[in-house]
């Protein structure tokens, strides 16, 4: 009876903090024609959670969807578009959440990973909602500038956890995304 108690415990938590990323839009920095678009898309497109790319040439902005139950890594969209010879400038990610509390400056984990909400009302995540990344490898130095400046912890400039971080028992030096809604 206890192992059923705990396991029942266990699947009802796993759900609290559920939310399946669909898409994502990426604005990139430093495109000056068409090839540079083309080196972008391809680099994004090699990736196993996406299942394709939209291409706006006049904004410079990409529309990634992703495969159906993957797990999208943001880590990974920056590194192919910076291994096409380009930068982000931002990123926001498009997700179905369920029941997802968030406050100003508090920890969440979604779907295995750590988000650091910065510069929001306290809320609950229900349905479609859009995110955006806020680490400075996602977005310009003076919009980072000004969303950093909306926290005194740490984590904020390396994007990994800190004391600030552990206290909510998240491993030492592990990847916290720092996102604004």
């Amino acid at each position: 009876m206890k192992k059923i108690f705990v396991l029942a415990v266990a699947t009802l938590l796993g759900f609290a903090g559920m939310a399946q990323f669909k898409s994502a839009s990426l604005q990139a920095a430093g495109l000056t024609c068409a090839m540079c678009t083309k080196a972008i898309n391809t680099s994004l497109e090699q990736l196993p959670f996406v299942k394709d790319v939209d291409v706006d040439i006049k904004t410079s902005s990409f529309i990634i969807n992703f495969k159906e139950g993957s797990n999208a890594d943001f880590d990974q969209l920056k590194n192919a578009v910076e291994d096409a010879g380009f930068s982000v400038a931002k990123l926001s990610a498009t997700g179905n959440f369920n029941n997802v509390k968030v406050e100003n400056d508090t920890h969440v984990q979604i779907g295995g990973k750590n988000y650091h909400f910065l510069n929001i009302k306290p809320q609950t995540l229900d349905g479609e909602k859009t995110i955006v990344l806020a680490d400075k490898d996602f977005m310009g130095s003076k919009e980072f500038k000004k969303i950093s400046a909306a926290t005194k912890m740490s984590c904020v400039q390396t994007g990994k956890a800190a004391a600030c971080c552990t206290k909510d028992g998240i491993s030492a030096n592990s990847r916290i995304y720092h996102v604004t809604i």
